[in-house]
């Protein structure tokens, strides 16, 4: 059945990748209609995460953006396709890099200097992969979660991997990146899922206590590859820009916790200034911190 419903969506999701930018914001307006107005998509579960976040706000400003994260939502989904077919040069042009952070870049490969890049799910990260890619010198491996259909898990790989991008199951990141170390390479690490509770490290993360992914700190460590932060802000409505920062040159050498409490704060810091753009309809707080035995 999953085989036969695959092949009567392939056609229409590539339809949907050729589609001029207007008309697919046209086609993202309806499905937002259904998503939010008729279906409310995880209604529930993304005003809560709202109000947890941001006590400060009253409910008019919760519900508006929550309505503007569910245009965005509607957004990301149909320019994710979009990538099966968009050029080159649109792409760079729909998803820039500021010219500090190509330079960052330029600067880290002629040193010969992988690194590890941390960001999380905002603005439109499937697109700053692709223009990782065609801007810059260093190999991009993305840690990613093959999906349970392998059709499906087939067709993201094809438009993830379009520009050069190389994928790494996440059960096979260390493994990898050890293998990968003759050449150099930029490794990047989606930061803000939700880890087990036991082997999380916690702290305070828009007003809740959260658990947070210690592999990330753990490998740079291991690795001693210095430790970037990627931001992908939305400017308007299929224009983004990625602006990245070093946050340790030299990660061996940091505290325990320290890489990992400054990328969630930079994190923070980032939907704090454009809310809408960040998935709130993940359950990111359904675990409960550990209590210590006794």
């Amino acid at each position: 059945m999953t085989v036969i419903v695959y092949y009567l969506l392939l056609p229409v999701i590539y339809i949907v990748s050729l589609l001029p930018f207007r008309l697919l914001y046209f086609v993202s307006d309806l499905l937002y209609l259904l998503l939010y107005r008729l279906l409310g998509y995880r209604k529930k579960v993304v005003m809560q995460n709202l109000r947890n976040s941001f006590p400060d706000k009253n409910e008019a400003e919760l519900k508006k953006i929550g309505s503007d994260f569910y245009h965005y939502l509607c957004d990301l989904f149909l320019e994710t396709f979009k990538t099966l077919t968009i050029s080159r040069e649109a792409m760079v042009r729909h998803c820039r890099f500021t010219d500090e952070t190509v330079a960052l870049f330029e600067r880290l490969a002629a040193e010969k200097q992988s690194v590890v890049l941390v960001m999380g799910h905002k603005g439109n990260w499937e697109w700053a992969g692709n223009t990782f890619s065609i801007l810059c010198r260093q190999q991009l491996y993305v840690i990613y979660h093959p999906l349970a259909n392998k059709h499906f898990n087939g067709l993201m790989y094809k438009m993830r991997t379009r520009f050069g991008t190389k994928l790494i199951a996440m059960q096979d990141t260390f493994r990898d990146m050890v293998k990968n170390r003759d050449h150099v390479s930029a490794t990047a690490f989606i930061a803000d899922q939700a880890p087990q509770p036991q082997t999380a490290h916690w702290m305070t993360f828009l007003h809740q206590d959260t658990p947070v992914f210690k592999g990330t700190e753990k490998i740079a460590q291991k690795l001693n590859y210095p430790v970037v932060y990627v931001s992908v802000q939305r400017d308007k409505r299929g224009y983004y820009t990625v602006s990245a920062h070093m946050l340790t040159a030299s990660p061996s050498t940091e505290k325990e916790g320290e890489i990992t409490a400054l990328h969630t704060r930079q994190l923070e810091t980032d939907i704090i200034t454009q809310p809408a753009t960040w998935l709130w309809s993940h359950k990111r707080w359904k675990h409960k911190r550990p209590t210590v035995q006794q």
